[in-house]
């Protein structure tokens, strides 16, 4: 009985990162540029994470999309890529999340930033792709990722249901909807219905 609680205690105690084996640079590239439209994924800028489970730049771009490996803490696999110009947005989240602020902190403090002119948010319509799928369908030595779905975010900052057209809420499974409307955050939602 002792040793069984002596795994459940290591396995709270050691985050994710350390339980989860980080794929190598070429796998984690292989993986992030599929949330990517296919003709974007060739030049995207990638982001991952080195054996100490830091983010680092694992590839250099060459056109307007960056890409984001699989985060070893959390559970799952999710990849996104997203335009340049959210990038600064992106950007001071990562560093705030390293800072230990909380989901309700950041957004507080982008939103106190962007209101000062400090943080500059998109000033034409910016879209973030997102692909997730379960570990077991993950291929760690190729980064393929089988039976994934597909999230689209569209920021359009201060965007209202007024201004779009847009309910504030899905009536119908992947029915792009206005997240979030009137704020620095504003976003159009489209949820595809998953992969059965």
């Amino acid at each position: 009985m002792k040793y069984i609680f002596y795994l459940l205690f290591f396995l709270l105690a050691v985050p994710a990162s350390a339980q989860k084996k980080i794929p190598s640079p070429e796998s984690q590239i292989n993986t992030a540029i599929l949330a990517a439209p296919e003709d974007k994924r060739e030049g995207a800028k990638v982001y991952g994470y080195d054996q100490e489970g830091k983010m680092v730049v694992l590839r250099e771009g060459s056109n307007n999309m960056i890409c984001l490996a699989d985060d070893p803490d959390k559970d799952g696999i999710s990849v996104a890529c997203y335009s340049n110009k959210l990038e600064p947005f992106m950007a001071r989240g990562r560093e705030l999340i390293a800072e230990g602020k909380s989901e309700l902190e950041k957004r507080e403090i982008r939103k106190k930033e962007v209101e000062a002119g400090k943080l500059k948010m998109p000033d034409t319509p910016s879209t973030l792709y997102i692909f997730s799928g379960d570990e077991e369908d993950y291929d760690p030595a190729t980064g393929a990722l089988k039976n994934g779905n597909f999230r689209y975010v569209i920021y359009m900052p201060y965007a209202t249901v007024e201004s779009t057209g847009l309910a504030d809420k899905p009536d119908v499974p992947g029915m792009p909807w206005l997240m979030e409307p009137g704020t620095y955050r504003a976003h159009i939602m489209i949820t595809p219905p998953k992969n059965e």
